[in-house]
């Protein structure tokens, strides 16, 4: 065997991923902050809590973490 053997940090650094996954985790992940923030910001009386709210925090999350990681 003339070939050095990889190792798992050699896998990760040429690992290119699937963005679907990450886009998944984003998804997911938003979500969660997002009701989380509502949910506080509902106890603190500042927002009132609703799928509508949690959707719409979520769905900014997701687009303001979309475009940082893009750039």
């Amino acid at each position: 065997m003339s070939e050095e053997q990889k190792g798992l940090s050699d896998g990760v650094e040429e690992s290119r991923g699937d963005p679907r996954v990450l886009l998944a985790m984003n998804a997911v992940l938003s979500l969660w902050l997002g009701w989380t923030i509502v949910w506080g910001l509902d106890l603190l009386e500042v927002l009132e809590y609703g799928l509508g709210t949690v959707a719409g925090v979520s769905l900014g999350l997701f687009a303001l973490t979309y475009v940082v990681v893009l750039q």
